[in-house]
């Protein structure tokens, strides 16, 4: 069978209909700072295999970064979406940010990138060495010309015995620090590690330490990254949050209604989700930015059963399918991930992660993303 068609994996024939070519917009949204955290693009002739170094390919990986940009998104980079504690060491890390800062300045993009803990080697560390790996990526970060994020870490998850741990390494690191920079809070769904981060298993007391720490160091920080899940409990730290500090949403399942807002305010964006679904999330901001809220609400509608699938339990394993998409995209040429991480997710799922993304329009040529699909599904032994 010739053209746009698929045999999926319990032997139903598919075929796609290819993407809606959201138009790019005139520039970034007015009415909402928006981030989308970048994946990176293995080399698929190294030794990309777990435990060994990560090895880019560079060109692919700024490219994805200009695609980007060109919707109006700004990049979060060097997130969790880009591999951070799941094959992308640090060295690589480094010359990521520096690169990708670079080429913000070039054409005139948004950036930030994510300041933590990784080299530092596994297993325990004091207090004051994990203060200590903090500062040096701050400082890597601050002389790239990205704004920094502080992103949770690992280390400082085993090593905090208390929220006062927390306050002091924080602290020490805002108090070091002379621009705005954007705090992190990572649900354990996406890191198990992270599990009870900022002192405390109840969420209800980790959001009153995260306020004393915001409260003493206002004007140091920028806002705050959400990734809960829990769309209840994102709204009530917003509201709590002083003036001026922003409440960007990692929430990939609830993001239309958290960015949307509400008569008390609303959302901004750091989304890992973003990635996958740039066009229709720069269409629908765009439509947000004219008081289109039926625009706005139709295009992103249909995203949403995709980033549900794509960020289903395990929810860290989700690098897999933002990375398979963007081969199906187009905006790479193989579907192979630093420390062989395409393997995080089964043949089924990335099948219905096909599905999906041409349900939202977010495969534009139907042709290519078949054939690609074909091939991969061939090697996974679904015959075609």
């Amino acid at each position: 069978m010739i053209g746009p068609h698929v045999t999926l994996p319990d032997g139903a024939k598919y075929r796609l209909r290819g993407g809606k070519r959201f138009p790019h917009p005139a520039g970034p949204p007015r009415s909402r700072i928006a981030y989308a955290a970048a994946h990176v693009v293995a080399d698929p002739a190294a030794e990309n295999v777990p435990g060994a170094p990560a090895v880019l390919d560079w060109d692919a990986t700024l490219a994805f970064r200009r695609h980007l940009w060109a919707h109006g998104l700004g990049v979060a980079e060097a997130m969790d979406t880009a591999q951070r504690g799941m094959g992308l060491d640090y060295p690589v890390t480094r010359e990521l940010i520096l690169r990708s800062a670079a080429e913000a300045r070039s054409v005139g993009g948004r950036i930030v990138a994510g300041v933590a803990t990784d080299q530092l080697p596994p297993g325990p560390a004091s207090l004051a060495a994990v203060t200590d790996a903090y500062l040096a990526q701050l400082a890597d970060v601050v002389e790239a010309g990205a704004q920094p994020v502080l992103m949770c870490s690992r280390h400082l998850a085993a090593a905090a015995t208390s929220a006062d741990d927390y306050l002091r390494v924080y602290g020490a690191l805002l108090s070091a620090v002379d621009r705005p920079v954007v705090l992190h809070w990572l649900g354990p769904m996406f890191d198990p590690a992270l599990s009870g981060y900022w002192g405390s298993a109840d969420l209800d007391t980790a959001a009153d330490t995260v306020l004393a720490l915001i409260a003493a160091h206002e004007s140091t920080v920028d806002g705050i990254k959400v990734s809960l899940l829990d769309a209840d409990r994102e709204v009530a730290l917003r509201r709590r949050l002083p003036a001026g500090v922003r409440l960007y949403t990692g929430d990939d399942f609830n993001y239309p209604a958290l960015i949307r807002g509400d008569a008390s305010g609303h959302s901004d964006a750091l989304l890992g989700v973003f990635a996958a679904i740039a066009p229709a999330a720069a269409a629908a901001l765009a439509a947000l930015d004219r008081g289109d809220m039926g625009a706005y609400n139709r295009i992103l509608a249909p995203t949403v059963p995709l980033a549900r699938h794509m960020f289903a339990p395990p929810t860290y394993y989700y690098k897999t399918g933002i990375v398979f998409l963007a081969w199906l995209a187009g905006h790479q040429d193989h579907f192979t991930m630093i420390g062989g991480l395409q393997s995080g997710r089964s043949v089924a799922h990335l099948a219905t992660l096909l599905r999906l993304a041409d349900a939202a329009g977010l495969l534009p040529d139907a042709e290519l993303a078949a054939s690609r699909a074909r091939a991969y599904l061939t090697v996974a032994g679904v015959r075609q």
